[in-house]
């Protein structure tokens, strides 16, 4: 698995997840057995595409607990350095309580660089991402946060550091744990848990200033599809999620193709 993949914000990357990618998820994608659409010497891009029936990101329904459509491209070129997109159809439209964006689309811009550390089974990755909100008043959503993640065979741990997160609510660092087990006969299982530090209480429609997601996701390949069914979920109550049912626990299926 590259490591970079855990920032994708997908939810076959149980998380996550995710990765962005995380980070992306965007994130930590499972992008396996990836069929490059355009390669040269030192050059490849690779594209991914999924429905999901909730695009949870850390933990919170970014879609109304409806379903999503998401999809992205990669371009990876010289000694580990790669850059991408990756975009979702969004539902934000909960109350007056919940911000102010009232579009339908979440694009990503990220870039970095990733590679193993010498002849070990360790890793690192470190790069940075664009959360863009296209609309009227989508500017107030927009942000970025830079990231670094170490790994080690099927374990990664990676922080992301935003100075002004969603909405404008001031410093946030995410630290994350991810690790993916193969079952054996195409199955994986993937386990994920995050943190969420907010330095001040105004993303959450409560007084909490932290918050811990997790995961856990059972996919299965076959013909270059993952079919995934993951648990996820929040410590969070209605009353710290704008009095919705974004950040109850739930089962998440998902269905991707890579290319």
């Amino acid at each position: 698995m590259e490591m970079r993949n855990m920032f994708n914000k997908t939810l076959l990357a149980t998380a996550i997840s995710s990765a962005l990618l995380t980070g992306a998820a965007l994130v930590q994608a499972q992008e396996k057995d990836d069929l490059d659409v355009a390669s040269g010497d030192g050059f490849t891009i690779s594209g991914n595409v999924a429905l999901t029936s909730d695009y949870r990101f850390r933990g919170i329904s970014q879609s109304d607990e409806s379903a999503a459509i998401q999809g992205g491209f990669d371009a990876e070129f010289g000694p580990g350095f790669y850059i991408g997109t990756w975009g979702s159809s969004v539902d934000f439209d909960c109350n007056d309580e919940c911000g102010g964006y009232d579009g339908s689309l979440e694009l990503d811009y990220y870039a970095g660089w990733s590679s193993a550390i010498g002849d070990t089974d360790f890793g690192i990755d470190v790069g940075y991402i664009y959360y863009d909100y296209p609309g009227d008043n989508g500017d107030e959503g927009d942000y970025g946060e830079v990231y670094v993640a170490g790994s080690w065979k099927d374990l990664s741990i990676s922080v992301n550091y935003s100075d002004d997160y969603y909405g404008g609510t001031g410093k946030f660092f995410y630290y994350a744990a991810d690790y993916s087990l193969g079952l054996g006969h195409n199955f994986a299982l993937d386990f994920h848990v995050g943190y969420n530090d907010f330095d001040e209480n105004g993303f959450l429609s409560s007084e909490e200033d932290t918050y811990t997601d997790y995961s856990v996701a059972l996919t299965y390949s076959v013909a270059g599809v993952d079919l995934s069914v993951a648990y996820v979920g929040t410590d969070l109550d209605d009353n710290d999620a704008w009095g919705t049912d974004w950040a109850d626990d739930t089962a998440v299926f998902t269905i991707s193709k890579s290319m």
